[in-house]
């Protein structure tokens, strides 16, 4: 998933890109916690965008000039749902309301991201977490943190004692992406302990990359819900795959991260 970075002089410009990057999503997540607590109504679709836009725009006026000014070359990823490999170079994938239906409705589960690729590789990454404080941050070959402290993945070896975790569909997804949903939790309430599904998909890859939870599978989904936790993931010591165990990468169908010790079983039981 991430190669080591061969130079040190372009390692220490990534690493302090990294910290200006923790401290821009740091200052949008401070914007987006002054709008949040109350459970904003909305009647139609278009009232439901509105609202959703607002909450975009609110951070975007944040991110935009500060990531511009770190990379000034780089390219900006417009919509956050969008999926499938960027052209060469340097882009910024932000999703600066991840969850953002979950902050419309007073619920805790929301973070911005910004993760820098770089010739569709993942680099550095920042998600904060406003309602707790946490900022999570992964620097390709220099490991993945929590607020400074190290992250490392669970031990763990047997799916039957796993907590696992998936993201539903994205709206309007297609009828067979959604049935796939469907039919691979329902393999994984088989095998695994416990199965959580929810969204955003950053927020289970962080406890992935944390230990506290084993492995998170998804169809389809979007380059900015993946990429963040998938170099966190990764730089935690996890493995990430497609569902049927392969390379993963953004043009691919699923994806999968998981502990060493569970990845094979939980490769298994998707492709059932």
């Amino acid at each position: 998933m991430s190669e080591t970075l061969q130079t040190t002089d372009v390692a220490a410009s990534d690493a302090d890109v990294l910290a200006q990057t923790a401290i821009a999503v740091r200052e949008a997540g401070s914007a987006l916690r002054e709008r949040f607590g109350e459970v904003v109504r909305y009647r139609t679709r278009e009232e439901l965008m509105r609202a959703l836009a607002a909450n975009d725009d609110t951070a975007l006026d944040i991110l935009r000039p500060r990531l511009t000014r770190l990379r000034p070359d780089a390219g900006w990823v417009e919509d956050e749902l969008d999926g499938g490999a960027l052209p060469p170079g340097e882009w910024w994938v932000v999703d600066p309301a991840e969850g953002n239906v979950n902050h419309l409705h007073a619920l805790p589960e929301w973070a911005v991201t910004a993760t820098l690729v770089r010739d569709n590789q993942p680099v550095l990454t920042a998600v904060h977490l406003p309602l707790t404080g946490e900022t999570y941050t992964a620097l390709t070959g220099m490991g993945a943190h929590l607020d400074g402290r190290p992250l490392r993945v669970s031990g763990t070896a047997d799916l039957g004692l796993s907590i696992v975790a998936t993201s539903q569909a994205r709206p309007d997804e297609d009828e067979k992406v959604v049935r796939r949903v469907g039919s691979s939790i329902t393999a994984m309430l088989f095998d695994a302990l416990v199965v959580r599904t929810a969204v955003p998909a950053t927020l289970h890859l962080l406890n992935v990359a944390a230990g506290r939870i084993d492995a998170f599978w998804q169809f389809a989904g979007a380059r900015a819900d993946l990429l963040p936790g998938a170099l966190l993931v990764t730089e935690a010591g996890g493995r990430i795959s497609d569902g049927e165990g392969r390379p993963w990468t953004p043009q691919s169908e699923s994806f999968l991260a998981a502990a060493p010790g569970v990845h094979a079983e939980a490769v298994a039981t998707l492709s059932r």
